[in-house]
């Protein structure tokens, strides 16, 4: 059904088996072993794998005012009470662990997390915690202009901006809001100057091919990263079909009928997996290519840290550990350290979407 990058050239699967708590990884003691009291930064911190995690997602919401299809559809209502919910407090005390250990890239995500009240003050605080070094924001745009200059302000260095579409008509049928206050939200990013600005774009049959050409222009003539990404199983697998499915290496081509694409090894432009080209005019296209990249997994340096307090390793995997009963069961840092470390010691070589995978929450849910 997924036709493999033919870029790709890995035969291997990750297949676990038996429960993970009856398997043990050595890595994950040695993890733990970093960790000394008397030396607050810990340089660099391993999963089993040897992959270096040093970049924590982290959401503040699963609410959202958009109703994506392959997201948070409409009719869905896969929320938590807001008792359930960490508070901004529990969160920064969660980010500071992380710094003891050697986190040293941050993102924060939701849902929409502009739609969290205080959130701008929330990410006020994140920004002056000392070993923050990157300090991104995931967003759909539609509520960021009123807020952009506050966020410039309190550090953001990456904003991330989710944008399908140029069509009006199709943007709010998808989106059930209107285009015009995304585009809003962008043009107040690139008036601030923001020191970068992504659009991720999820690609869809039917919906995407004649989109791809005008958001590389838009991208360009804004100075912005454009980035494609697959469909992915993360809300329901139902939309996953070959009716919908339009992968990296197909959009890639038809990019290519018109505007000369070479590949560029060098480019690292943040701290995800995307696999970059660039155009004749020096314009970056990213990849983002989960379910054909047969190498996507390898890098993988992040964790994610859900609104409700889970820690979990793997976006395609069902495996998460209750960071929220730690917190408010009277736990010390050093219980989170550990809990961190369990985390790490389980986190999966590669992701399960193409093992038929079927998710057990939302998007919104895990946090993007």
């Amino acid at each position: 059904m997924f036709p493999r990058n033919p870029e790709s050239t890995r035969e291997g699967r990750f297949r676990p088996t038996g429960s993970f708590q009856s398997l043990r990884f050595p890595t994950e003691t040695a993890i733990l072993g970093l960790v000394n009291p008397n030396e607050p930064q810990i340089p660099a911190l391993l999963d089993w794998s040897k992959r270096r995690i040093d970049y924590l997602r982290i959401s503040v919401t699963d609410r959202c005012n958009e109703r994506c299809l392959y997201c948070m559809p409409q009719g869905l209502k896969d929320w938590k009470e807001h008792s359930e919910i960490l508070t901004y407090e529990e969160t920064l005390r969660v980010v500071r662990v992380a710094i003891r250990l050697g986190f040293r890239k941050f993102r924060v995500t939701g849902g929409e997390p502009l739609v969290r009240k205080d959130v701008v003050s929330f990410l006020e605080e994140l920004g002056k915690l000392d070993g923050v070094d990157s300090f991104g924001l995931s967003t759909n745009a539609t509520l960021l202009a009123p807020v952009a200059e506050r966020l410039r302000a309190a550090g953001i260095d990456s904003v991330n901006i989710s944008l399908d579409t140029l069509d009006p008509a199709t943007y709010e049928r998808v989106t059930l809001r209107p285009l015009a206050q995304a585009l809003e939200g962008i043009e107040a990013v690139r008036r601030l100057e923001f020191p970068r600005l992504k659009l991720n774009a999820v690609l869809m049959r039917g919906q995407s091919e004649d989109q791809l050409l005008p958001l590389l222009r838009f991208a360009e003539e804004r100075g912005a990263i454009l980035r494609f990404i697959e469909l992915m199983p993360v809300t329901t697998r139902t939309l996953l079909r070959p009716e919908t499915f339009l992968s990296i290496g197909e959009a890639r081509k038809l990019i290519e009928k018109t505007v000369p694409l070479e590949r560029d090894p060098e480019a690292k432009l943040g701290h995800g997996p995307a696999v970059y080209y660039r155009t004749p005019s020096g314009q970056r296209i990213g990849f983002i290519g989960a379910m054909t990249d047969l190498h996507f997994c390898e890098s993988c340096n992040k964790i994610r840290l859900t609104s409700d307090g889970k820690i979990r390793p793997c976006l395609g995997s069902h495996l998460e550990f209750d960071l929220r009963e730690i917190l408010r069961s009277g736990g010390t840092d050093e219980d989170v350290i550990q809990l961190f470390g369990k985390t790490l010691g389980l986190k999966p070589k590669e992701h399960e979407f193409r093992e038929d995978y079927t998710p057990n929450r939302s998007m919104t849910g895990i946090g993007g």
